[in-house]
């Protein structure tokens, strides 16, 4: 039960988090909001690897896991969540979220490839629906409640314009808040979707190389790559300018971000710990769910909202949870008839 907790809290951390970022990057950059939640995650490791006593472990991890944990730290951390930030910037939460979570199918597919894991028809019905609640999600993106409200960033409100002369005028007053950039915000949803799909078996190979060592310390040293990496991205002219021009009323909700992604992973982390990964998984995918009333609590007038974004959302978090469990789990739920049980379990690819 304390395992489906701290799920349940790590799905809405999460959801909370993205909802924050969202809310930072309307008016600032993705490259501050990295400048950030990079640091911040990497220190909050650092404290919990020594509040538990771990951070000694550091040292044993042989140099083939310290090599898969800096790919994933760079793949997650940096690439990942610079492309999740950067949907989400263009088109909004609301409408990144679905297409982002296809990193369980992908995540599952690469497994199958590379692990040579199973892969049932349940869990191929579970990715169709993935794949369908995420373009569902924008079969009405123009339909979606608009308001004509405080400009936002320069990526989706017509870049010419200062902020106060984009208001200015009644043709400026008709114009809706947010106009989402769909080609461009799939394919960073599409590229976060990939990286954090690919890191959960980047971290598993790494661990396979170190039985038994602790988790915290492997994430303090995936997040110093992490933050070397992203230190090197610094060095492009007019980045530091650009962490330096931060307006200080989006600064709360970057800190707020960077916490809060922190405290998700480590509930994530303690999940696992005392749960099963079948039932941790399906929990954590309603963290979709929860973005949706978060957005519309904090983000109202940034987003689109409308009905197919709702069946897209609720679509994709049915298909998560299929490709999540095992058949012999939605057996006992759904008390399904013999032969549809054959079917489910047939196995199309994997041992």
């Amino acid at each position: 039960m304390l395992g489906v907790l701290y799920a349940a809290l790590g799905a809405f951390t999460f959801s909370l988090n993205n909802v924050t970022m969202r809310r930072g990057v309307v008016t600032g950059s993705v490259l501050q909001g990295m400048a950030l939640t990079v640091p911040i995650g990497g220190l909050s490791f650092l404290l919990m690897a020594i509040a538990f006593g771990d951070l000694n472990q550091i040292l044993i991890f042989p140099a083939a896991a310290v090599a898969w944990l800096a790919a994933q730290g760079v793949v997650h951390f940096v690439i990942g969540r610079y492309c999740n930030y950067k949907s989400n910037q263009l088109m909004g939460v609301n409408l990144a979220a679905p297409v982002i979570q296809l990193q369980v199918p992908f995540a599952m597919l690469l497994a199958v490839a590379t692990l040579h894991e199973r892969f049932t028809v349940l869990q191929a019905i579970g990715s169709a629906l993935m794949l369908g609640g995420s373009f569902t999600t924008q079969s009405e993106t123009g339909t979606g409640k608009k308001k004509a409200v405080a400009p936002l960033s320069a990526a989706v409100v017509t870049p010419a314009l200062p902020a106060g002369q984009a208001l200015a005028g009644p043709r400026a007053a008709r114009k809706p808040a947010f106009q989402p950039h769909v080609l461009s915000g799939y394919i960073f949803a599409f590229a976060a979707a990939a990286c954090y799909g690919s890191s959960p078996l980047l971290a598993r190979q790494a661990f396979l190389n170190a039985p038994g060592v602790s988790t915290v310390a492997g994430g303090c040293l995936a997040y110093g790559a992490a933050m070397l990496v992203f230190s090197l991205a610094l060095l492009k002219p007019g980045s530091w300018q650009d962490i330096k021009g931060m307006k200080r009323e989006n600064i709360p909700w970057f800190l707020a971000a960077a916490v809060l992604v922190a405290v998700s992973q480590a509930l994530v982390y303690a999940s696992l710990a005392i749960a099963p990964l079948m039932v941790v998984t399906p929990i954590l995918q309603l963290s979709l769910v929860f973005r949706l009333f978060l957005s519309q609590l904090i983000n109202r007038d940034y987003e689109v909202m409308n009905t197919a974004v709702f069946i897209g959302a609720f679509t994709a978090v049915l298909g998560s949870m299929l490709v999540s469990i095992t058949t012999n789990a939605l057996v006992t739920v759904l008390a399904l008839p013999p032969w549809m049980v054959a079917i489910l379990d047939y196995r199309l690819a994997g041992n």
